[in-house]
């Protein structure tokens, strides 16, 4: 089994409904047997997307609803009250994304503060995990993480891109890694010794579509066919048969969202 944990299958991004039908298809021909659609990302309304899409593909596809933090600023009272409404239906397994981003600052730092703690409550009274976005927060993402009693619950980092200290930070905690194309890259070395050293009970693989397509599609948009090129690298740098290393993943998969 392969499992594309992280891909954001909006039809802003893939020209409509048909052509999401069309990446899943796609998918489904590179062997990929699940997915998951983050709600988030792409303002308010990508949560009722993902989950609009979950639910037209419901044999292999689940959705997760969340504010990102680029779009924290957006958060009001009936928005977040929305976004719990749509938590509660059975195809969303998680919270998320949602965290910190001090790199672009799209939305203001204590406004993303405020949000992402809301959320990992909201997440804590429905037993939902939590997928984090952390960049450039120095170790804030963490903290708070830790203040709101967030890892009983379930948290994992998506597109871990930080080093070896800062997983073990997070797998120490209980919490999970996904891992990207970025792997694949010329320039990713410290994701490859990531990779060498995780607990294998704690990686997750993903492509984050449309987003950091992996070697050897670099320049191309993203989509969940192409995790297993991000499968093959794992399975390179660990030393294992690809298989395996897919399997391994999709069992850690199943366990984070609870999708048996």
């Amino acid at each position: 089994m392969l499992i594309d944990s992280h891909c954001h299958l909006d039809p802003t991004v893939f020209g409509g409904d048909s052509g999401v039908d069309d990446a899943v298809a796609r998918a489904r021909a590179a062997g990929v047997d699940r997915m998951i659609t983050i709600g988030s990302g792409y303002g308010f309304e990508s949560a009722g997307r993902a989950l609009a899409v979950a639910r037209r593909h419901p044999d292999i596809l689940r959705a997760s609803v969340g504010l990102h933090p680029h779009d924290a600023k957006l958060a009001t009272d009936d928005n977040l009250a929305a976004l719990y409404a749509m938590a509660d239906a059975p195809e969303v397994v998680a919270l998320g994304e949602m965290g910190l981003d001090f790199h672009y600052d799209s939305s203001p730092r204590e406004e993303q503060r405020v949000v992402f703690r809301e959320q990992l409550r909201a997440a804590r009274a429905r037993s939902l995990p939590v997928i984090i976005h952390d960049r450039e927060s120095a170790g804030e993402t963490l903290a708070i993480l830790d203040e709101e009693a967030a890892w009983a619950g379930g948290v994992l980092y998506h597109c871990y891109t930080g080093d070896v200290a800062m997983m073990e930070e997070i797998v120490g905690r209980g919490g999970y890694v996904s891992i990207p194309g970025i792997v694949t890259f010329k320039n990713g070395d410290t994701m490859r010794e990531v990779v060498a050293r995780a607990p294998g009970d704690r990686i997750l693989l993903e492509t984050d579509s449309p987003f950091l397509t992996p070697i050897p599609f670099r320049g191309r948009r993203n989509e969940p066919a192409y995790v297993t090129y991000v499968a093959q690298k794992v399975a390179e740098v660990r030393g294992v048969d690809v298989a395996e290393m897919s399997e391994q993943a999709a069992a850690n998969t199943r366990r984070f969202f609870r999708w048996d």
